[in-house]
């Protein structure tokens, strides 16, 4: 699956005013009507606690200048949030300035899949920015050329 190469995105949530997020790649359109957005976690995770007690999450999907950002939720552990410029929407959930598009979505389904969780989310409010896209493929970033 190395092979296939896909967006860099980092999945957020808040609970209470603590703020989570984890960098993904797992993450892909669902359904146009009604929207829905699903968003593959490690049931190890730390941030699978976090979706399944808050029930919100943002896809903030990333440029190419936000490699620093997605390295950073890479990592496991705290996350340092007081340099990042972030706003909330419907939910809640933090939303990166500067991001390439992001989703506000509200957790509609967790389904079984292996030793992940398909956390499935409406959609309740979005936007597109400015940018090229962060890309991953056969394990490191890459860009895209046109």
């Amino acid at each position: 699956m190395g092979h296939f190469a896909t967006g860099v995105t980092v999945v957020t949530t808040r609970r209470g005013e603590e703020m989570y997020g984890m960098t993904a790649n797992a993450v892909c359109s669902l359904s146009l009507d009604p929207p829905l957005v699903l968003v593959c976690v490690d049931k190890r995770a730390q941030m699978h606690e976090h979706l399944q007690e808050s029930r919100f999450f943002a896809v903030n999907m990333l440029t190419q200048e936000q490699e620093a950002l997605s390295q950073r939720f890479a990592m496991r552990g705290p996350k340092e949030w007081s340099d990042l410029a972030v706003s909330t929407k419907v939910t809640g959930a933090p939303i990166f300035d500067g991001s390439l598009a992001w989703l506000d979505c509200r957790v509609a389904e967790v389904l079984p899949g292996g030793d992940h969780h398909i956390f499935t989310g409406e959609i309740l409010d979005g936007a597109v920015g400015a940018g090229q896209p962060l890309l991953y493929y056969c394990g490191k970033y890459a860009e895209l050329h046109e």
